[in-house]
């Protein structure tokens, strides 16, 4: 590339220059200049301050003083950490609930025989029972978002369920008014042994000889208990030979009934099992119990006894034992979900033993060998299979 500057002088003679440059050698000069320019510029380049002003946000890097002090804890009582414990913080779970289902059913027991000061009709008290059962449960469902029928697949499940159970305590009913109380009690205690069979045979559950073993002990136990009374209660009965209730063909029928009710109640237990794995909720279960047997146990109240209006204490009493009547009933259902049921049927036994152990020790049944015998026969089974049956069963 060329370029030429033209100068005039003040006489009059005109100066040329002439200056070429290669391309070359200007590349070299700009690359020099280039070459200057980065070494001018500074090696480490300076960030701009970002501007802050009143709509600025800042952010500390450190948490703010409320959230780095913890929140305080909230205190749970041991009762409350002892339900959660033995509803599914253990392997033992099953097992305790049904241990707690038992002591339930005791307490409930001991409170109707201190506390009843009126006679109320055992279809009317049924009634009352089924009913607080329904609503509390529904109550329960409402609260955990859960659907009140449960899934579709297990509603077949559920109302085999509740049709055997109701027709279970019909029966139960029927015999307890018409055979000595000692007879419908021991009868109505073959029901693990009947679950137990019908557990082999439906849901394909294995015995073991040691299962074997330790429903055979507690039965055998309740046989101590209760054949004393039996006799007792016979030689009682001897001078009331006129009243057909207690022999000949009615007294058979009234304990083949009982049986019968051993029966159904072992095949509900059964139902219970599948349909609370089948919904994944024990409660469910309950529920549908309560909602055949509430309407039913009220028409049977009027069609075959007279209604009773009870008095405030009497009510008081009839709702408090249906409270406890739905806990209990949780408890089995969940307890009957969890394990095996041969091994949560032997747990049912214990209640029999509390009973008798607390006659004793309050003076009010007489104590006795067979009894003593009894219930040390229980509790040995018992205790055998809460804390052993877990540990063979894992092995």
């Amino acid at each position: 590339m060329a370029a030429s500057e033209d100068t005039i002088t003040d006489d009059g003679n005109h100066t040329v220059e002439l200056t070429v440059l290669d391309n070359e050698e200007s590349a070299a000069n700009g690359g020099s200049a280039a070459a200057s320019s980065e070494e001018i510029t500074p090696l480490l380049t300076q960030i701009e301050r970002p501007k802050i002003n009143i709509f600025s946000v800042s952010r500390s890097r450190r948490k703010p003083r409320e959230l780095v002090i913890k929140a305080p804890e909230t205190e749970i009582s041991p009762v409350s950490q002892f339900m959660l414990w033995a509803w599914s913080g253990s392997r033992y779970s099953g097992l305790l609930c049904m241990a707690l289902s038992s002591v339930i059913y005791f307490v409930m027991e001991i409170l109707s025989e201190n506390f009843t000061a009126q006679s109320i009709p055992l279809f009317e008290t049924a009634f009352v029972r089924c009913t607080v059962t329904l609503i509390l449960s529904y109550i329960w469902l409402r609260r955990i978002g859960l659907p009140i029928f449960g899934a579709t697949h297990p509603r077949k499940l559920l109302l085999l369920r509740s049709l055997v159970g109701y027709l279970s305590l019909l029966s139960f009913i029927y015999c307890i008014q018409r055979i000595p109380f000692s007879l419908a009690i021991l009868l109505s205690f073959t029901t693990p042994i009947m679950a137990s069979i019908v557990a082999r045979i439906i849901l394909y559950e294995k015995l073991k000889i040691t299962e074997i073993g330790g429903l055979a002990c507690s039965f055998s136990g309740m046989l101590f208990i209760f054949l004393q009374m039996l006799t007792t209660q016979g030689t009682e009965k001897t001078e009331e030979a006129s009243n057909s209730s207690f022999r000949g063909s009615n007294h058979i029928y009234a304990a083949l009934i009982g049986f019968f009710s051993s029966i159904t109640g072992g095949i509900s237990y059964c139902l219970i099992k599948a349909a609370a794995k089948a919904t994944d909720q024990p409660v469910v279960t309950v529920l549908s119990f309560a909602i055949l047997a509430s309407p039913a146990a009220g028409i049977c109240t009027f069609a075959f006894e007279e209604f009773v209006l009870p008095s405030f204490n009497s009510l008081s009493l009839m709702l408090a034992l249906g409270i406890l009547s739905f806990l209990a009933e949780v408890f089995l259902a969940h307890g009957l979900q969890l394990e095996k049921i041969n091994k949560a049927a032997n747990v049912m036994f214990m209640e029999a033993a509390l009973s008798q152990l607390w006659g004793i020790g309050t003076s009010s049944i007489a104590p006795s060998l067979g009894r003593l015998v009894g219930c040390i026969l229980i509790l040995i089974s018992v205790s055998f299979t809460m804390f052993f049956g877990p540990e063979k069963e894992n092995e």
